[in-house]
C-alpha cells in the first residue's frame, strides 16, 4: 500500500505531489495539465482544468497498480468542496477523525469539504480501471462570482457554500445517479483546441455540478424515484437504452426487448421512467424524433427518406408527433433551417 499526503495550497499542486510519488510527466496545453504515468506504480493519466471563479475538475483515468491511499490535508488556501462520481471503478472516504471508510461505488456521488487542518482518505484498490470525475470548487472565489446565488440551495449545502472560512467537516454519500454517467460520457466527447475546447467542458462541468446539487436537494426532501431493481439490472436497462440510442431505425418491441435484456416487461418498463423518466415505447419514439431532427437538419434527405430511416412507415404519423414535440411540421423545420442558411 502506497499512502501519498497532499498538502497543497492549490489543485495544480495536488497533481505535482501526486507525480512526486507515483512518478510520470507531466503536459499542458491551453491551461489543460495532463499527469501521465505508465510505470509500475499505476498506468494512465489525471487531468487538471481551472476554471474562472474557484472552479476546477480533476479527471481520473487511471489504474493504480498498487493500493492507493490520498491523504489529503484541508489546507486554509485550498480547501474546497468537491464532487466526486465514479463512471468506472469505486472509492472508500473518511475522514482523519474517523476509523470506518465509507465506499462510494460506480456511479454513486460523494459530495464532501473539511475542517481545517483536517484530513480527507481517499482509498483506491489495486488494478481497478478506474474513470473519477471531480469537480472542486473553492469557496471564496465562487461566492464573489455575481451571477452565484446560493440562497436558492437547500439549508445545508448553503451552509457548507458560506463556510468561508473552514469551520465545518460535511459529507453526502449519495445514490445510483445514471444521468451523470452520461454527462461525463458528453465530456469525454469534447472536441476542438484552445480556448474554445475550455469553454465546453467548462459548461459540461456546470451541468454536472447542478445535477450534484438536484440530487442532494431531491435526497433531502424524499423525492428520491423509489425502485425494487438491482443495480445490475438498471446496468442492463442502462446499455439497451443506448442500443436504441445507437440504431433508432431498429424494429423494437417490449416483448423482444424483454427476451434479450433477461427482464421482465415490468422492470424493463419501471427502470426506463427510473433512468430516462419515460415508458419504453416513449423512449424509442423519443429517440427516433431527435435522430429525425438530426437528419433533417443536417442532411439533404427528403422527409420520405428520414421516415424511412427511423423505421417508421407513415408519413403523416411522423409529421404529426413531429409537431407535438417540436412546435413545427417537419416541412416547416426544413423551410426554418433553410432561411438560417
Amino acid at each position: 500500500m502506497v499512502e501519498i499526503e497532499i498538502i497543497a495550497d492549490s489543485p495544480k499542486e495536488t497533481i505535482n505531489q501526486i507525480k512526486n510519488v507515483l512518478g510520470g510527466s507531466i503536459q499542458e496545453n491551453w491551461g489543460e495539465f495532463t499527469l501521465r504515468i505508465e510505470n509500475e506504480n499505476a498506468t494512465g493519466n489525471i487531468r487538471y482544468i481551472p476554471f474562472d471563479w474557484g472552479v476546477n475538475l480533476l479527471d481520473f483515468d487511471i489504474t493504480f497498480h498498487k493500493e492507493i491511499i490520498f491523504k489529503i490535508k484541508a489546507h486554509r488556501k485550498f480547501n474546497p468542496i468537491r464532487f466526486i462520481y465514479p463512471s468506472l471503478g469505486s472509492l472508500k472516504h473518511r475522514f482523519g477523525v474517523h476509523i470506518k471508510e465509507i465506499p462510494v461505488n460506480q456511479f454513486q456521488t460523494l459530495i464532501f469539504t473539511n475542517k481545517n487542518g483536517g484530513h480527507n482518505y481517499i482509498h483506491y484498490r489495486k488494478n481497478e480501471p478506474l474513470e473519477i470525475n471531480v469537480i472542486q470548487i473553492v469557496r471564496k472565489e465562487f461566492l464573489a462570482k455575481s451571477t452565484t446565488n446560493v440562497a436558492s440551495l437547500n439549508n445545508k449545502l448553503y451552509e457548507v457554500f458560506v463556510d468561508t472560512d473552514h469551520q465545518h467537516r460535511f459529507a453526502h454519500y449519495g445514490t445510483l445517479n445514471l444521468k451523470m454517467a452520461d454527462l461525463i460520457k458528453g465530456l469525454k466527447a469534447v472536441r476542438g483546441n484552445g480556448m474554445l475546447r475550455i469553454l465546453k467542458i467548462e459548461a459540461r462541468v456546470y451541468e454536472m455540478l447542478s445535477l450534484h446539487i438536484q440530487q442532494h436537494n431531491s435526497f433531502l426532501k424524499d423525492f428520491l424515484l423509489q425502485t425494487s431493481l438491482m443495480k445490475s439490472e438498471l446496468k442492463t436497462i442502462r446499455k439497451f437504452g443506448n442500443k436504441i440510442l445507437k440504431k433508432p431505425a431498429k424494429d423494437y418491441t417490449l416483448n423482444q426487448l424483454s427476451i434479450d435484456s433477461g427482464l421482465t416487461q415490468a422492470k424493463l418498463q419501471d427502470g426506463f421512467k427510473f433512468i430516462y423518466k419515460r415508458t419504453v415505447t416513449e423512449y424509442i419514439r423519443h429517440i427516433r424524433l431527435e435522430f429525425a431532427r438530426d437528419q433533417l437538419k443536417n442532411t439533404d434527405l427528403n422527409i420520405s427518406q428520414v421516415v424511412y430511416s427511423i423505421g417508421f412507415s407513415s408519413r403523416s404519423y411522423f409529421s404529426k408527433i413531429f409537431k407535438e414535440k417540436y412546435g413545427y411540421t417537419p416541412n416547416q423545420f426544413k423551410k426554418k433551417i433553410a432561411a438560417k442558411t
